[in-house]
């Protein structure tokens, strides 16, 4: 048995007896559940194209819903490829327009920006 002090910043110091290492165990344990219980988020990837039909489009919407439901992030990647570079105005009409679909179950994180020859944007679960 040991004698363990419970709070040190008081004016007068509180003290048990008890095991100090089934202490320790109990409260490594405790840590290990908490940690175990925490979900931690991860950031997935939907790649589109500026061009993308009203079915795909759908089709990658429900995955984002889906996304949105595990408490997961999205990052929507818009690659242009050779001429589409010339029309980036469309990507960002996309992109916008996502936004508005997910603006009641999602937050923008990263507003949608050009990097090279894709277009990327960031949603998060509200």
């Amino acid at each position: 048995m040991d004698l363990v002090e419970v709070s040190a910043g008081q004016e007068i110091p509180v003290v048990k007896i008890l095991d100090y290492g089934k202490l320790r165990f109990e409260e490594r344990k405790k840590k290990a559940a908490a940690r175990k219980k925490q979900k931690s988020s991860e950031l997935k990837e939907i790649k589109v194209r500026p061009n993308i039909d009203t079915h795909d489009y759908d089709v990658k919407a429900r995955a984002i819903h889906r996304f949105f439901e595990e408490g997961d992030k999205v990052k929507i990647t818009l690659r242009f490829r050779g001429r589409e570079m010339a029309h980036q105005h469309l990507g960002m009409e996309l992109l916008e327009k996502m936004k508005k679909d997910f603006e009641e179950i999602a937050k923008v994180e990263l507003e949608p920006k050009l990097e090279g020859k894709q277009m990327t944007m960031v949603l998060a679960p509200r």
